[in-house]
């Protein structure tokens, strides 16, 4: 098989990448190492910056995220009763969008089976050759597909596979630097079919640590509680979850909550990541393959977005201006993005966070820091405009 790009790993960063070749003309073939079903039983992020909604629109997949997401224009921080809502209308003149990145990963699939691009899922045994040729004769990547070994002769390669996946780990280990910050604690959950807590997302910080309020729609509601590592879900009965977000969250709001059934639970770990460089000959990495975010900012899915616009546009530039020195600078111009949003990430996470050393001194901060967000129209400002996204 020959195409212009091999794109590893069939997620909405990949397929979002595969659907914007496609508008330009560019081919390629999509690899993903599980089933579509699978793909599509993923509970992820649902906070879309404007950045994204923009490429979903050149992508021309945004039709039902127009229809049926729900755009916020702004967010609630709280610190035990005290509330701040940060409007981002008022200081960005955009909003974000709430919509599933399931609900994305279906619309991407959708298009690309309207296009008739090629999609293998089941692909296993990946492996990534002569990723680092500077030459015209462009690189290879094989698996085992149907019980076959199968190769793919391309120009470029994008590892979007995620951090366990092949292709950072194609870069030699003294090509690349990373770094890493694990937090001591994790996210607990639930997804419930009852109606949100509040019109917008609360970020709730309590002396027995933090609670979000989320949506992915009016009849469906995600919750989570920072917790333990130790933790385990079966250590927590929807009673216990309920009864214990209850106290973290404003009163207002926990005596109209309402609850329900959970329909799916589970415990994330917390870390930051970033390697460098995101690029190695002709071998692209994009999204969790590169850097990963806490998920208190809201930026995973949102700065993986980001790098499939560089990307993009570095493709865009060889192909249909003939500048193949447009891809030389990809990982540069991501990195600079990239590491703006790890530290938005660090500093929503350090605000309204528990950290099992955090004492009294500590906690009166983190409430000035919150005073100061209530009171001081910059700094509101400020969050705004990297809640929303950065400028590409």
């Amino acid at each position: 098989m020959k195409t212009q790009i091999c794109i590893v790993a069939g997620g909405p960063s990949g397929l979002l990448l595969g659907q914007l070749c496609h508008q330009a003309g560019i081919d390629a073939i999509v690899l993903e190492r599980r089933s579509r079903k699978h793909v599509l039983s993923r509970i992820r992020a649902g906070v879309l910056e404007q950045g994204f909604v923009d490429l979903l629109q050149e992508a021309k997949v945004a039709t039902r995220m127009d229809t049926e997401g729900y755009p916020h224009d702004g967010t609630v921080i709280s610190f035990e009763d005290m509330e701040v809502r940060v409007d981002f209308r008022k200081h960005t003149g955009t909003s974000v969008m709430v919509y599933g990145q399931t609900e994305v990963t279906r619309d991407l699939y959708e298009a690309r089976d309207q296009t008739g691009g090629l999609t293998l899922h089941d692909v296993d045994e990946v492996e990534l050759g002569n990723a680092a040729l500077d030459g015209d004769e462009g690189c290879t990547v094989s698996f085992t597909h149907d019980g076959q070994r199968k190769t793919i002769e391309c120009d470029y390669i994008a590892g979007c596979d995620g951090f366990h996946g092949p292709s950072r780990r194609a870069i030699p280990a003294e090509k690349r630097k990373e770094f890493e910050r694990v937090y001591p604690f994790g996210w607990l959950g639930i997804l419930s079919e009852t109606p949100p807590a509040h019109h917008e997302l609360i970020y709730a910080n309590s002396e027995r640590g933090f609670a979000l309020c989320s949506m992915r729609n009016e009849r469906l509601s995600r919750y989570y509680l920072q917790a333990p590592l130790t933790d385990r879900v079966e250590d927590w009965s929807d009673d216990a979850f309920w009864a214990e977000l209850k106290r973290r969250i404003p009163s207002r709001i926990a005596e109209t909550l309402v609850t329900g059934p959970s329909i799916e639970k589970s415990i994330a770990p917390l870390r930051g990541f970033v390697c460098e460089p995101m690029q190695y000959g002709r071998l692209f990495l994009a999204g969790d393959a590169a850097h990963i975010v806490p998920p208190t900012g809201a930026k995973g899915l949102n700065t993986a977005a980001s790098d499939i616009h560089y990307l993009f546009e570095a493709l865009k530039a060889r192909y249909q201006e003939r500048d193949a020195a447009a891809m030389g600078g990809y990982s540069e111009r991501a990195l600079a993005r990239v590491w703006k949003t790890q530290r938005f990430s660090w500093w929503m996470t350090k605000l309204l966070h528990r950290f099992p050393d955090t004492d009294p001194y500590e906690l009166r901060i983190q409430r000035a820091e919150i005073e100061h967000l209530a009171t001081v129209e910059s700094a509101q400002q400020t969050m705004a405009i990297n809640y929303v996204g950065l400028p590409y």
